[in-house]
């Protein structure tokens, strides 16, 4: 699918972690105690370079719960997109602003999902991993070059980097166990 705008990989912003944690805040006034709000995505892990767009992981115990907010979600600035659990019917996907470009993508789901877990699992490899970190961040770079206004194609290429890796959890968990 061809995207308005370039892929574009910038330097870490170490404002990052503070833009998460605003709007974290208005997540929470939102859903209360009723779910887990983790930063994911590159944007997370410091010192990455990433597109400058936030990664946020909800997760509640079921999508009904999230389902009830949407109403409250869309009255926040997020644009609702349906049109994506044609592929990933697990998760509910929203864009803030509604007009491009995003400054955050939410990715809502079980929080005991596999989609959860990979997620948070990769961040934190990465996190503690500097040498695959660099790598990765130097494939992106790559990917964004070659791909340029195909994000699908970047994002299926990516994913074959986070297989091969085979990462694992602190715990031992296998990230392609997890998917």
């Amino acid at each position: 699918m061809r995207h308005p705008n370039p892929i574009a990989i910038e330097s870490y912003d170490p404002s990052w972690p503070r833009r998460f944690e605003a709007e974290r805040s208005a997540l929470q006034r939102i859903f209360g105690c009723e779910v887990r709000i983790d930063d994911i995505g590159s944007t997370a892990v410091p010192g990455l370079g990433a597109k400058p767009i936030i990664d946020i992981l909800l997760g509640a115990e079921k999508l009904s719960e999230i389902e009830s907010h949407i109403p409250e979600l869309i009255a926040a600035g997020w644009e609702y997109m349906p049109q994506h659990e044609a592929i990933l019917p697990e998760r509910r996907f929203f864009a803030k602003p509604k007009q491009r470009p995003r400054d955050f993508h939410l990715h809502a789901v079980e929080a005991v999902s596999p989609f959860w877990q990979r997620h948070v699992l990769f961040r934190d490899f990465l996190r503690r991993h500097r040498d695959v970190a660099s790598e990765y961040e130097a494939l992106k770079l790559e990917l964004a070059r070659q791909y340029g206004f195909n994000r699908d194609g970047y994002s299926e290429a990516k994913r074959s980097f986070i297989k091969r890796r085979s990462c694992q959890s602190a715990e031992g968990t296998d990230l392609n166990k997890a998917a």
